[in-house]
Formats: C-alpha cells, sequence, structure tokens
C-alpha cells in the first residue's frame, strides 16, 4: 500500500520548499509519491519546484493560468497511482508529521475516508473569529443535509482510498471543492468516514492567505446544492 501526496499550489514562493521537505521527512512506512500542481503562480514558486521535479518521487505539473484549488486537485487526482491520496495544501498551515495519525484507520480496516479535524482538540493557534464561526456554520449545515456528525467539513486534510475517488466527479474549481467531496461521499453506499484531530497553524491575510468572504459564501452555496441536487444530475 502507498500513500499519494497532491500538493496544489498558487504563489507560494515562501513556504513551497519547506512543506516538500517536511512531507518527504514525513514519519511513514509507505511508498510515497509526490504530485505538486502549480496553479499558475506568478511569482518564483515553479522556479523553487524545478529542483525537486522527478527526484524522490516528485512530480511536478503546471496549469497554465490560476484556475483554482479544486482544479488543481482534480490535475493531482487524475495522476495519483497509489491505494492512498491526502491532499496537502503548501501554506505549512497543516503539519505532515499528522500523516501517520490521519492514515492509522485506513491502515487498520477501519475506514475509507479520513477528515481531519482542527477542531478536534489538535494543538493549534486560535482561529480568528469570523473564520471559526463561518466554519462552523457550513459544517453544521452540511451535517443537517449529509446526516454525518463532523466538527470540520472545510478541514484542507482529507485522506481517501483511491477506489473511493474514482466514484467522485469533481466539478468545483476553488475553495467549494471541500463541502462538495463531503456531500459526494455522504452518498456513497458503504464508505466509512472517520474523523481524527490535527493540528493547525492558521496564517493571516497579511501572510498570504487566499481565501476569502465570497469563498465562504460559496461554501454555503455548495452544501446546499451538492446535497439537493438529486442523484445523476
Amino acid at each position: 500500500m502507498g500513500l499519494s501526496i497532491v500538493i496544489p499550489v498558487y504563489n507560494e514562493e515562501a513556504t513551497i520548499e519547506a512543506l516538500v521537505e517536511r512531507v518527504l521527512a514525513a514519519p511513514i512506512e509507505l511508498d510515497k509519491e509526490l504530485i505538486v500542481v502549480d496553479d499558475g503562480s506568478t511569482d518564483g514558486t515553479l522556479d523553487k519546484l524545478e529542483r525537486f521535479d522527478r527526484e524522490n518521487g516528485i512530480r511536478v505539473v503546471r496549469h497554465a493560468r490560476n484556475r483554482g484549488k479544486g482544479a488543481a486537485l482534480r490535475s493531482g487526482f487524475r495522476l495519483a497511482q497509489q491505494d492512498l491520496i491526502v491532499v496537502q495544501d503548501a501554506d505549512l498551515e497543516y503539519d505532515p508529521r499528522d500523516y501517520r495519525r490521519l492514515l492509522q484507520p485506513l491502515l487498520d480496516g477501519e475506514a475509507d475516508v479520513v477528515f481531519g479535524s482542527r477542531f478536534g482538540g489538535g494543538a493549534q493557534r486560535a482561529l480568528d473569529f469570523w473564520s471559526a464561526t463561518s466554519n462552523r456554520f457550513v459544517t453544521r449545515l452540511s451535517n443537517l443535509l449529509t446526516g454525518l456528525d463532523l466538527t470540520d467539513v472545510e478541514t484542507g486534510y482529507k485522506v481517501l482510498k483511491r477506489d473511493v475517488m474514482k466514484r467522485l466527479r469533481i466539478e468545483e474549481d476553488r475553495f467549494g471543492i471541500d463541502p462538495e467531496i463531503t456531500a459526494k461521499i455522504a452518498r456513497l453506499p458503504g464508505v466509512r468516514i472517520v474523523e481524527v484531530a490535527v493540528s493547525y497553524a492558521p496564517r493571516t491575510y497579511e501572510d498570504g492567505k487566499k481565501i476569502r468572504w465570497r469563498d465562504g459564501l460559496r461554501a454555503v452555496w455548495c452544501v446546499l446544492k451538492y446535497n439537493l441536487r438529486r442523484p445523476g444530475r
């Protein structure tokens, strides 16, 4: 069993090298492949990625223009070859040392999908009030419609078996991919979802955080759209 680590990147010149090195050093005993999708960066991100390309199981692909996190993940998921797939943001908010905790329910045969919750008791700096409030609202609305009992629908840490991912048709181009994936997984028969606590170090907008209030509104729309839409539409 191996792990495909899909890393969407957009203008992360300051963090991408450190992130790749942390991923390579993650304490797991699985074969790893890294698929880094540069989503049309306009800074020096791609230049820094060139020294990693084709080394240590790393593959770098590039979008000619910025298309959004969801579009970058679609590109990465199509290339993933290992049995398990994890999404890894490039901004150092999530710590690859949590891989072991995220993977354990899958390796023990207890889960098909694992969400890493920022609100599950892991060590973290406090989120700002509006970000936390927005996240909890979206999560509760999602739970109401999916019947799940999650604490963090919009977490960046999601691990899926590749055969589960192949059953999903991802449509969202931006941050709406998180509630979309949750809604579509919840509809799959027999798929077991487990949530575990992860550490989290939130960035500020001054540090380069990219999600905006419009993305929060889009997340609410995506919860409604993908949960209320009839299957097959």
